[in-house]
């Protein structure tokens, strides 16, 4: 097994070239098991790892579970070694992407490696040629299904674990992909926003901005959960049309936002859901969540039976940290001031509730409209994501 010596932004993991391992493509229940299993071994010893739960990545990856297989179809592989799991990706075919977007992009997702450079080359090339084989001519990632889901490599603010429905890696899957050839696609920034340093402007300005917008017939109140399907329909209507413009963005199918309201409706705070309406339809909305993470991280192997169940239902009142998810105003109701009220209602109703600390993310790096804002509150970028991608 031969040491790799290149420029590493790793120091603390050295990489190897190891021997070929066997490339097996997931069929059965076990390995499919095994696919959501691995990175619970690969970070057994890193105290910011945090466990999926088994339950959801299996019906995430699972055909006729998850909406996102009515349109478009992956592939899992997994890498093996003396029939020991060192590795997986999946092989993303996003026809929803492609068509919206008028591109022929493939993507990789679900990525998980040792540091053996033979071992991720060879799991990248089997994704590559399942793209090619689908007519595809480039390969994009990592990308959990689109930019609706989890993606990024973590590539700055290794120190910390990561928030809900974020992801995580160790420093040197930057050289595995950097070994593959791939160059950058998109950086994304996290912000936080702790109590002790978020200006009280927001807060300040809020009534002003409030009675402005209403001179505009504009109201920003919370969701009314009673009501909860309607309004499920205003935000997706506004999600699919404020995100329009972003790199990379594909519109959420009616089933797929379905989907992801049921689940986030399980942690969903009416106080951080947020919706703004012009004569009474909807032109932006902000959504935070709890930072679910804070439990999930003591839950093993991300099994809520026998124990889990009891730790997540316990740890929910404890959580301490919201992650600010989605925040958009369709372009002709921006710069308004809609944004600021979004914002100052979220810090407003953080302190009430005892939270001390707030993300921001995911936000691209040249969204400079965006980045100002958080840097108005004494936001903090302390974590960075990228998005890489190479031609097939």
């Amino acid at each position: 097994m031969d040491t790799i010596q290149i420029p590493s932004v790793s120091a603390t993991t050295t990489l190897v070239r190891g021997s070929a391992p066997v490339i097996e493509q997931v069929s059965t229940k076990q390995q499919m098991k095994s696919f959501i299993d691995f990175p619970h071994d690969l970070y057994s010893n890193d105290p910011f790892y945090v466990p999926e739960l088994f339950i959801a990545q299996r019906d995430l990856l699972t055909p006729g579970k998850h909406p996102f297989h009515e349109h478009s179809q992956i592939q899992l592989f997994l890498a093996l070694r003396d029939k020991k799991v060192v590795g997986r990706i999946a092989a993303i075919n996003n026809r929803n992407h492609n068509a919206f977007n008028g591109t022929n992009d493939g993507f990789f997702g679900f990525f998980e490696c040792i540091p053996d450079i033979t071992v991720s080359n060879a799991l990248f090339n089997e994704a590559a040629e399942w793209l090619k084989k689908q007519g595809l001519s480039t390969i994009i990632g990592p990308v959990n299904f689109s930019t609706n889901e989890t993606c990024g490599l973590l590539i700055e603010g290794f120190d910390s674990a990561p928030v809900v429905m974020m992801p995580y890696n160790r420093p040197y899957y930057i050289d595995l992909i950097r070994a593959a050839e791939m160059k950058e696609n998109v950086t994304l920034i996290a912000w936080q926003v702790t109590a002790d340093a978020v200006e009280d402007k927001p807060l300040r300005m809020m009534q002003l901005l409030e009675n402005r917008l209403a001179q505009r017939n504009i109201v920003v109140r919370k969701i009314n959960l009673k009501r909860f399907d309607e309004e499920v329909v205003k935000i997706r209507e506004i999600y699919n049309k404020a995100w329009d413009k972003n790199l990379g963005f594909v519109p959420m199918t009616d089933n797929e936002f379905a989907y992801l309201a049921k689940d986030l409706k399980m942690i969903l705070d009416p106080d951080f859901c947020i919706v703004a309406e012009k004569d009474g339809q909807a032109i932006g909305f902000a959504l935070a969540v709890p930072d679910l993470n804070q439990v999930l991280i003591k839950i093993r192997k991300g099994r809520l039976l026998p124990t889990g169940i009891f730790k997540l239902l316990l740890g929910k009142s404890k959580i301490k940290g919201v992650r600010v998810l989605a925040l958009g105003v369709l372009e002709p109701f921006r710069k308004l001031g809609v944004e600021a009220v979004f914002y100052g209602q979220i810090i407003r109703d953080c302190r009430k509730k005892g939270i001390n600390v707030a993300e921001a993310s995911w936000i691209l790096e040249h969204n400079d409209l965006m980045n100002s804002a958080i840097q108005a509150v004494n936001g903090q970028p302390y974590k960075r994501y990228r998005i890489y991608e190479k031609a097939i």
